[in-house]
Order: structure tokens, then sequence, then C-alpha cells
């Protein structure tokens, strides 16, 4: 048994608890306190990587409630069940590009399991719960992502030297966020072309191919929900984007319809009142009815916390800043290729249920039309349409950036450096020279520190 389970201890989120005792609800079992239920079994332990994810699954007899948290020195994630007991040793198969280097578990207050995962870096972990859906049993699904290795420029930026100049501001302004979703993944393939194209691989590539574009854009930063090939059910792609605190959401598909002539890209912003089409409400049951026939826990209206959601839906605004962003995004896509509709389509997607981010669900092509399909696989294809959805962003934060951010306070002219970059990079990055850059802010050589503003001259200036 470890000591010290105090350190870093994460408490676990309230909505986290609501959303198992619903989705045991939801199965006709009663809602019950989760100390009533009787002892669960963990089966197994199961282990992928994909990419920089490494994620874990126990499958269960029944559900259980959870806890996790980290620990430091070494770095572990210790994981409680409660009422729970191993079946089994519960080992997995060792893989070097894992995140985790061991298992050890125990049962602890001789009712609980707890199980330590001996980790290569320190993790962030992300955590959601799968009902039985397709001959699986109950779930308990945990990604691990390598934690980046930045500290606060409060806290990591060396003193800087008498010569060089001193931050313009004791609080820098921040970048927007945007949070890409590349729909489907893993054993949810989605859509299938003629030819055997899946929705999910095209839609990631798309993804990528923008986050990179986000990533040079100044004043923006991405943040990618599913980063490889692995499946998440819609509820936890809103929750990785509220705690991305994102400032929008933009939601990636590439689907199929049973008339294989329709084609030409689409936007989608949420309805509760029903579809601006039969077409956006076929696919909008099409996309929830996967994720529950994968065990996704079930979105209702009749939620307490999706009443919240959509209370808050309309009264902070999102709904009109989603038809804003999407407006913007149509207007530039129509330049990429046929557009279906030239206005913007409602429809109840799950996955735009977000209390407080604006959503847009993109539709970049309808992978059912053979021409269509050829298309999406191309990378020319998939760069216009990233080029075309950065131009829409543009235009959308130009009216509607957060205050705080550098694109709100008019401050495209000045950079906030970030640990690890160099003068050559941020000279690269706005097409100047690094002899201009160090001139416009007097700087006496190449040395700068994370924290740092500096002033960027007008671009052909």
């Amino acid at each position: 048994m470890l000591k010290g389970l105090s350190v870093m201890k994460a408490p676990l989120p309230d909505l986290r608890r609501r959303l198992l005792l619903k989705g045991l609800a939801g199965l006709g079992l009663g809602v019950a306190p989760l100390s009533a239920w009787a002892g669960a079994g963990v089966q197994r332990l199961r282990m992928s990587v994909d990419g920089q994810t490494t994620r874990l699954v126990f499958d269960m007899e029944g559900p259980a409630d959870y806890e996790i948290f980290t620990l430091e020195s070494p770095d572990r994630v210790v994981v409680d069940l409660s009422g729970a007991q191993a079946l089994g040793p519960l080992d997995v198969v060792s893989n070097p590009r894992s995140l985790v280097q061991g298992v050890r578990h125990a049962q602890r207050n001789g009712t609980d399991l707890r199980v330590v995962l001996d980790l290569r870096a320190a993790s962030e972990p992300h955590s959601f719960v799968l009902l039985p859906a397709q001959g699986s049993p109950h779930r308990l699904v945990l990604d691990l992502t390598e934690r980046p290795n930045v500290v606060s420029a409060a806290r990591a930026a060396p003193e800087p030297p008498r010569n060089s100049a001193a931050p313009r501001s004791s609080e820098p302004l921040r970048d927007v966020i945007v949070a890409i979703d590349p729909g489907h993944g893993g054993h949810d393939p989605g859509a299938l072309g003629p030819n055997g194209t899946r929705e999910k691989d095209v839609v990631l590539d798309i993804a990528r191919r923008l986050a990179a574009r986000i990533e040079q854009e100044p004043g923006m930063r991405p943040v990618l929900i599913r980063t490889g090939d692995y499946f998440l059910p819609l509820r936890e792609r809103i929750n990785r984007a509220r705690a991305a605190q994102a400032d929008v959401f933009l939601s990636i598909h590439a689907d199929a319809i049973h008339d294989r002539s329709v084609q030409g890209s689409s936007v989608y912003i949420l309805s509760e009142r029903g579809a601006s089409s039969e077409a956006a409400r076929f696919l909008a049951q099409r996309e929830n009815s996967a994720d529950l026939r994968l065990g996704g826990v079930p979105i209702e209206s009749k939620d307490d916390s999706l009443t919240s959601v959509l209370l808050d839906l309309a009264q902070s605004g999102s709904l009109e800043a989603s038809h804003s962003l999407a407006s913007r995004l149509i207007s530039e896509m129509h330049r990429v290729g046929k557009v279906r509709k030239p206005e913007v389509e409602r429809a109840n997607f799950a996955v735009l249920r977000s209390p407080d981010v604006p959503s847009v669900l993109i539709e970049a092509a309808f992978i059912s039309n053979p021409s269509e399909e050829r298309k999406l696989r191309t990378a020319s294809f998939q760069n216009s349409l990233s080029d075309a959805i950065l131009t829409g962003l543009r235009a959308y934060f130009a009216t509607h950036a957060p205050p705080g951010t550098m694109i709100a306070e008019g401050r495209r002219d000045r950079h906030v450096i970030r640990p690890g970059e160099s003068l050559s990079v941020i000279a690269e990055r706005y097409s100047m020279s690094v002899a201009e850059l160090r001139a416009v802010n007097q700087l006496p050589n190449d040395r700068i520190f994370a924290g740092q503003v500096l002033e960027i001259p007008p671009r052909g200036g």
C-alpha cells in the first residue's frame, strides 16, 4: 500500500458521478446511492498505444464509483474503485512506447480496489465510462497523455539580463483556443465510402492539417480532442473541450447519406426545436445513435445537467456565437468546392451541446458520393479546406475574440514568448529578419526569455 496519498489528489468532479447514475437509470436499474451497489469485479485490464495516447480499459462485471489522482516522485496514476475486486492478475503487455511502465493492485478497506500505474513520465489522465454495448461489458476507460514540461512564465522565466527588454505587461495576453474534434475513431469507423474510405481517417487528416495552420497563426492555439485512432464518446469530447478552456469547438465529419448523388459541404449548429432539413435530421440521428451503440452515456433532454446546459446556451449567447462562427465558415468554404446549402443548418447533434463553448459541426463533404470520396483523400482538398476554415476563424475572432486575448486587444503586433522559442523562430514566423526584430525591440543580442513581450512591426511595413 502507498503512503502520502493526499499528494496532488484531484477530486472527482460531481458531473462524473451524476453521469454514472444517469447511465444506471437508463438501463432500468433505478437510481440508488453508489454505496448500495454490490461489488463489481474487474475482469481484465487492456492497454493500447496510439501516437501520444496510452489507453487503459478496465472490463468490469458491473458499474462502480471510482476516483483517479496522480502522484509525483516517482510519477504514478492511482485508480480507486469502490466496492470492486480483481478477478484476475490485471497484467498488461509491456510496450516501450507506453507511458505505463508497470501495474500494481491491492484491496483496501476490505471492500475497495486500488490500481497503481507506474509511469515513465508525468501524465495528464482523462477518464470516462462506457455502458455495455455490442457484447462488451461495463468499461472504465483511462487515457494518459504526457504532461507538457512547461511551467508558468512567472516561475520558469529566468531573471532577464540587464540589457534586454523587460516584459511590457505583467499579465501577458493569451491566445484564443480552438478545439478541433475529428469525428469517430477506434472501433467506430464512421461512414464508409463506396471504395472503402473510412470517415475516421480522413477527418483526422483534415484536423491535423488545420491544427498545424492554427499553430502558426499569431494569437491562436489549437487543441486536438482526438489525436489518434481511438474511440471517444460524445460527452467526453465536450468535456475535453471545456477542460481546455476552448473558445470555439469544431467537430469535423465527412458523413454519408443513402442518396449517393448528394454532395457538398455543410456547417451545422445545435437545434433543440427541430432540424432545418430532412438530411440534417437523418445525419444527427445517425451520429447520436452510433455513440449509444458503442456504450456512450446518453445525453437526453430530461437530464438535469442538459437542462442547465440549454439554459446556459440561451443565456450566454453561445448559440448566437455558434451561428456567427458557422456563417463565417460557410462564406469561405464555398471557395473550396460546392456548399450544399448556403445557409447555416440546424440539427440536434449531441456533440454540439456544450454549455459555454460556441460549437459547430463541419461536414467536409459526403463520403458516400464517389467523386467526393476521392476528393476527401487528396492532400490538395484537405489543405484547401483547412485554409478556408482558418480564414473563417480569422473573420469570426475579428469580432468575437474574448477579452484578454491578443486578438481582442488589437495586439496582433505583439508576441508573448513561449518556453522553448528562439528569436530566429519568431522572426521566421513573422516573415522578418532577426536583425530587424532585434532593432525594433532594442535587443543587444539574441537572448530572450519566456513571458517577454516583443513588438512586431506591421507586415510589409
